[in-house]
């Protein structure tokens, strides 16, 4: 264990019984409004999502061509690989691999060891309910780069073999993470049920959107807030966030760039549209890791089935889609077409960080320098409401820059194919989604003000426009 976080541990542990019991005064609800549509809409969820994910290998990959719409022989296809993969639980079920779950499971723990030991600091997130401050562990960019030093040991040894044998696996690693985020997210659902956490005997906290006590939504949505383990010095929630699933969303796209190169002998200019902006937003997710907790997924919901498995699952397998669609059919594309594609992602990658960054610098300290010349207004509640800068154009400035840079990822294949068009509809979709939450507790939260802060900022999403 890290001596920072060794010391987080010890002080949390060394609480006065006052404070302690000061942490306790805090109610956990029934939830009384479902999202999702409730039980039936989680289940859909699950089903759906855990089907897509095979769905688009087997109706995108080297055998079956990726190309809409399908034809019989290849629905046929698709029908035998899903039955194999799902319906199978024999040695017959091509998705499921012992030794590729083994490697699963260690770069699962490899990244958890890496949380005590990498260098990094310590910083308080929101206060809860409860007025309590959780300690986080901010050394994920160290993480990463240690990693990445292993990997460049892994290639002067052994060459691009084992990265190869990555993306020939594509399918068994897919089985191994959705299997384990759906065990994970079982285990964080029934520790859920303890009476106090580890740390000082203060109650469990539970997350308002959670606590249905209905057994399959409560699973599905996430019951605790944020489960912790080991005296209450690993957090399962953050951790799930940025680790494993981020990096091997990268790592993923390593590897086909590289079985691309094994095949033809280079790299070609679309993979590298393609993974080069990826990478840097892996990055740069890593160096502001301290963003995530402010998001609604830190804050608000509860860890379950729905974050582990769009952590450790959705994210490296679906995000990836564009270079593995270009490993087994690259593509060339003109320069001045390389340069439109650079030039959108360049834009809607600078308008994501930008506005981000200048929203956590507000937060963190309206006068400093940077921040303290923009206009807000100040809530009953005490918040303040950005009204100038970035957010200023619009409610969700971020979103957008965030959806465009994702679309240029997904222009980076051509225009062949809908399918590795998904991410960008997907996208939209998921950020409609969030935006409607957003409008709906924001509205709930501020009441009157918030018509205000709509007025003085009335678009959502592109100025002038909507």
């Amino acid at each position: 264990m890290s001596s920072s976080t060794a010391k987080s541990a010890k002080d949390t542990n060394n609480k006065p019984s006052a404070v302690v019991a000061d942490y306790n005064k805090f109610d956990n609800p029934k939830t009384k409004e479902y999202e999702f549509f409730g039980p039936l809409g989680a289940l859909g969820v699950i089903t759906g999502c855990s089907t897509i994910v095979f769905l688009w290998y087997f109706g995108c990959n080297e055998s079956t061509g990726c190309n809409l719409p399908l034809t019989k022989l290849q629905w046929a296809q698709i029908g035998q690989g899903l039955k194999q993969t799902l319906l199978t639980f024999s040695t017959e079920n091509i998705a499921f691999d012992s030794t590729v779950f083994g490697y699963y499971v260690c770069w699962f723990l490899w990244f958890a060891v890496l949380w005590y030991i990498a260098p990094g600091k310590v910083v308080k997130g929101v206060v809860l309910r409860n007025g309590q401050q959780l300690d986080y562990n901010l050394n994920g960019f160290s993480s990463m780069l240690i990693t990445v030093v292993v990997g460049l040991g892994i290639y002067y040894q052994q060459g691009i073999a084992p990265f190869i044998w990555i993306a020939d696996h594509y399918l068994q690693f897919v089985m191994s993470s959705l299997i384990f985020a759906t065990g994970l997210a079982l285990f964080v659902y029934l520790y859920s049920f303890r009476s106090t956490t580890t740390v000082s005997d203060v109650k469990v906290m539970l997350a308002l959107g959670g606590n249905s006590e209905n057994i399959l939504y409560d699973f599905f949505i996430g019951r605790e807030l944020n489960p912790r383990i080991f005296g209450g010095t690993f957090d399962i929630k953050y951790f799930c966030e940025l680790r494993p699933g981020i990096l091997g969303w990268a790592l993923l796209n390593i590897c086909f760039a590289i079985k691309q190169y094994d095949q033809i002998g280079y790299v070609t200019n679309s993979m590298w549209l393609a993974i080069i902006p990826q990478i840097v937003y892996c990055i740069d997710t890593l160096w502001f890791d301290d963003a995530v907790l402010t998001t609604m997924d830190i804050v608000t919901d509860g860890f379950g089935w729905m974050l582990a498995f769009g952590d450790l699952c959705w994210v490296p397998s679906m995000y990836c889609l564009q270079a593995r669609f270009l490993s087994f059919h690259p593509v060339v594309h003109s320069s001045m077409f390389t340069w439109f594609v650079a030039i959108l992602g360049f834009i809607g990658f600078m308008t994501f960080r930008l506005s981000n960054s200048e929203k956590n610098a507000f937060r963190r300290d309206p006068n400093q320098p940077s921040v303290r010349h923009l206009q807000y207004i100040t809530t009953e509640s005490g918040s303040k409401l950005l009204v100038s800068g970035w957010w200023g154009m619009a409610r969700h400035i971020n979103y957008t820059g965030d959806w465009f840079f994702g679309l240029a990822q997904c222009l980076a294949t051509g225009f062949e194919t809908p399918m590795t068009y998904f991410f960008a509809a997907y996208f939209l979709v998921l950020l409609l989604h969030r935006n409607s939450r957003d409008e709906h507790k924001c509205r709930h939260k501020y009441k009157k003000d918030w018509d205000v802060y709509c007025e003085r900022v009335p678009y959502l999403f592109i100025p002038f426009i909507i």
